[in-house]
């Protein structure tokens, strides 16, 4: 069974999201939204599927994840992982949620930080 197949999301904190949005669009040429920016590639088994990377700063005193950044994942059969990694006594922090991009799960890896995982909607 495949697991990670690829970045979903890079999450970090920042003291000004909207600055901080803009500086990156300026500086660094990023094509933003009011959710951070999207980078668009092709699935490496089928080039005919676009994908997505989602970039995007959070206020600093979110408490969507408590250190300073959360990476997401991309899995393939979020049910079945998450059920895999109950046995082997990863910490998961909640239920699987659905809307209609995907399904979300968060667990805690070895060093305390929380992880998101995602399965993208086909």
């Amino acid at each position: 069974m495949k697991k990670v197949t690829g970045i979903g999301g890079i999450f970090f904190k920042c003291k000004d999201t909207k600055a901080t949005t803009e500086w990156y669009k300026k500086h660094l040429g990023l094509n933003t939204n009011p959710y951070g920016a999207s980078f668009e590639w092709f699935e490496a088994n089928d080039n005919t599927k676009k994908a997505q990377t989602q970039w995007t700063p959070f206020a600093q005193n979110t408490d969507y994840f408590d250190k300073d950044f959360m990476i997401n994942y991309r899995v393939e059969n979020l049910v079945k992982l998450v059920e895999e990694l109950k046995k082997e006594g990863v910490i998961i922090v909640d239920e699987i949620e659905k809307y209609h991009y995907g399904k979300f799960v968060h667990i805690i890896d070895l060093e305390g930080n929380k992880i998101q995982l995602w399965e993208p909607t086909s």
